[in-house]
């Protein structure tokens, strides 16, 4: 299968469809090969190029895909032919309604303990043939005991939902505990379990999904701030090249 990539600031975009993506991984999960999976926005990129530390975490991740339409905008700037977002919410809803297909098996890990209630019954209501390997929401002190038990069970499938940085330092931290795929999951939590909205799918289609969660969330606007300084970062390296 092909593996275009894209350099943007010095972070390699994987260029890709959304299909040929979930084909690949559902290839390694398959196999049981260790899979590091960063769903990056520009708001992402902008923090890791103020930390050095999340910048090499990112970089060790087996795959970055751009989660966010900000980061196409970007490829295309560099005159890539990059056309689809690989969000990590499509991503989470192909791979769970696929595991429930083949008996897979997940773990959960993030958001409010609220939130993991209630997504206990959407996936026991939904994906009742998926293998759960168990569920922690994002407020505990002891990481290596949640570590242990992933170790334990051995997930096909692990699901970090502890927003960035903090997902990605514990996927790289843990992630050889467990062959499988470990992916950084931000708030999609939140959204299957329906406590947030996503935009409709006119917005989606129009690229301005970003545009109605500022309007829900009006506290968003400082974050949604990365965007722009995002692309003129990117037009400084378009015209270096």
């Amino acid at each position: 299968m092909e593996n275009k990539k894209v350099n943007i600031l010095g972070f390699d975009f994987l260029n890709s469809s959304f299909n040929n993506f979930m084909d690949i991984l559902k290839d390694r999960i398959n196999q049981r090969q260790n899979t590091f999976v960063v769903t990056a926005n520009p708001e992402i990129v902008v923090a890791a190029l103020n930390d050095n530390q999340y910048a090499e975490t990112i970089k060790k991740a087996d795959y970055l895909v751009p989660d966010g339409v900000g980061i196409v905008m970007g490829a295309n700037i560099l005159g890539s032919d990059m056309s689809e977002r690989i969000t990590g919410y499509d991503v989470l809803l192909d791979l769970l309604a696929w595991g429930n297909q083949n008996h897979k098996s997940a773990y959960f890990l993030g958001a409010k303990p609220e939130v993991i209630a209630d997504l206990k019954n959407i996936i026991s209501q939904k994906y009742s043939d998926l293998s759960i390997a168990g569920y922690h929401d994002g407020y505990f002190t002891d990481s290596d005991e949640i570590a242990a038990e992933i170790a334990q069970n051995k997930p096909d499938m692990v699901f970090v939902a502890l927003g960035f940085p903090k997902q990605e330092y514990f996927i790289e931290k843990y992630r050889l505990q467990n062959d499988g795929l470990w992916i950084g999951l931000g708030g999609s939590f939140d959204v299957l379990s329906g406590h947030v909205q996503r935009a409709p799918q006119f917005w989606i289609n129009h690229r301005i999904e970003w545009l109605y969660r500022l309007i829900k969330e009006p506290t968003r606007f400082k974050r949604m701030l990365a965007l722009p300084k995002f692309i003129r970062l990117v037009k400084k390296q378009n015209k270096q090249k």
